[in-house]
């Protein structure tokens, strides 16, 4: 069942005295992945109301890992451009395509964008798919 307001659910586990400080931590850590970071306040408040300052490192360091914990407005999330598979034949238990697949499909073809993929080579124009580049 999915959690409607996770800020009520999360206050009492954070506000009971029988849980340790590590498991008040892990307790932030899944409210901000599961909404993908947190303003800069709230972090402040749920830190000194729960009172772990000293530890608060172990959550804001998650951003050298690339995790949004505090999340910006100001940009939406790139979306990766899904191919149509309506017409495809799909078994009885995997009806979900995953995005990797369209993107392993796309690197194939040589379709990926240079400026969201830089790192993958492009394929010289003589290549004939007879050898590895």
């Amino acid at each position: 069942q999915k959690v409607k307001d996770s800020m009520r659910v999360l206050l009492p586990v954070l506000l009971n005295k029988s849980h340790d400080s590590y498991d008040k931590i892990r307790a932030i850590l899944l409210y901000i992945f599961s909404t993908n970071g947190t303003t800069q306040e709230n972090l402040d408040k749920l830190i000194q109301n729960v009172q772990i300052e000293s530890d608060s490192d172990m959550i804001r360091n998650w951003k050298y890992l690339d995790v949004p914990v505090i999340s910006s407005f100001v940009a939406p999330q790139h979306k990766y451009p899904r191919r149509n598979r309506s017409s495809e034949e799909t078994f009885q238990l995997s009806r979900w395509t995953p995005v990797i697949k369209d993107v392993m499909e796309d690197a194939i073809e040589n379709k990926l964008d240079s400026k969201d993929w830089p790192y993958c080579s492009r394929c010289p124009p003589t290549w004939n798919g007879s050898g590895a580049v």
